[in-house]
């Protein structure tokens, strides 16, 4: 049976470059060679990702939120009563998902999913003002607000094992066909480290 980080007939690699996943009877076909470095940069360009995260009560709970990319963390910063910053630290686990936009013009007129790369990592929630992140506070400006810094906290979060892609580094036509589009890449040196 498969669990949430094995997969039934993938192979990964342990390459720190990445590797495409190849499955069990399907003649050999590899999914994209990405590299980590080209999945980190997709994630760098976004500013927009879904996060799952579990409520004090075992309860799901999903958000959208705004990161920014710093040394291979993301920082989301959010209200000190609001969910995410209450219910984070209960597991300290999130799964986040960050649409990646394909197509260009296109999508403008033909119905386009975005490509996806997804991943588990650790979330820690930090005051604003906390000694962690003060250094980091004039990076993070666009996030928080001089006039919303007493009142917000900022959430790290670190991306740990393996970033899951779809239709990253393939074509749109490519998109169409699962074993071309998925891939698996490692999150990387320097994430899990500080």
């Amino acid at each position: 049976m498969a669990t949430g980080t094995e997969f039934r007939g993938a192979t990964t690699g342990s390459r720190s470059e990445g590797t495409g996943a190849a499955l069990e009877g399907d003649g050999g076909r590899v999914g994209p060679s990405l590299s980590t470095e080209q999945v980190w940069r997709a994630i760098a360009k976004g500013s927009f990702a879904i996060v799952g995260y579990t409520t004090p009560a075992n309860d799901p709970r999903s958000s959208g939120v705004i990161y920014k990319v710093l040394g291979r963390r993301l920082f989301v910063a959010v209200a000190q009563d609001s969910w995410k910053a209450k219910h984070m630290p209960a597991s300290g686990r999130v799964a986040v998902t960050v649409p990646v936009r394909r197509g260009g013009l296109l999508s403008l007129v033909a119905p386009i999913p975005p490509a996806t790369i997804s991943f588990h990592a650790t979330a820690r929630v930090h005051t604003a003002g906390s000694a962690e992140v003060a250094p980091l506070l004039k990076e993070l400006a666009p996030l928080l607000p001089k006039e919303r810094r007493s009142d917000s906290c900022i959430i790290e979060i670190v991306p740990e094992g393996m970033f899951v892609t779809y239709g990253i580094g393939v074509s749109l036509k490519s998109m169409r066909d699962p074993d071309a589009a998925r891939g698996r890449v490692p999150v990387g040196r320097g994430a899990e480290t500080r």
